[in-house]
């Protein structure tokens, strides 16, 4: 990974065989953001995106290998347990195949080319688990 930063903004490249979430926790960590927003495009080979099934209160995921570029990805970055936290949704594709696949991003390994966008925003917003919905849902503390 290399990135720059200009004011509250990360202009990131994900390398070749680096797994992004990782990688941007690492980020995180190093310049100890705890909230922000990301967008990313790029290409992947290695991708497992779920869905959340409500009955069984589980995500279902899928795992697809090949070449696939990164149509969108896009998400929030919290913490959980002081940890970064990620929230992303991913649209992956590959017109000559002529698929595409979206959910959320649950691993990624950039096959090419990573290219991030992380705003960093001052504060914090910690995650909580909500046994009702089964999810990890923004916890607000005053």
């Amino acid at each position: 990974m290399e990135y720059r930063k200009f004011d509250n903004t990360y202009f990131i490249r994900i390398q070749r065989g680096e797994e992004i979430l990782e990688t941007l926790a690492a980020l995180c960590e190093v310049e100890h953001i705890t909230l922000g927003t990301i967008t990313g495009i790029g290409a992947v080979g290695d991708v497992t995106l779920g869905a959340f099934d409500r009955q069984q209160f589980a995500y279902q995921s899928q795992t697809y290998t090949g070449d696939f570029e990164i149509a969108s990805c896009s998400g929030t970055v919290t913490t959980m347990e002081g940890k970064p936290y990620f929230h992303l949704h991913m649209v992956i594709g590959n017109p000559a195949l002529d698929v595409c696949h979206g959910g959320h991003l649950n691993r990624g390994v950039i096959s090419l080319t990573g290219e991030f966008v992380l705003t960093a925003l001052p504060g914090t917003v910690e995650r909580e688990f909500s046994p009702e919905v089964g999810l990890n849902l923004f916890k607000f503390v005053d």
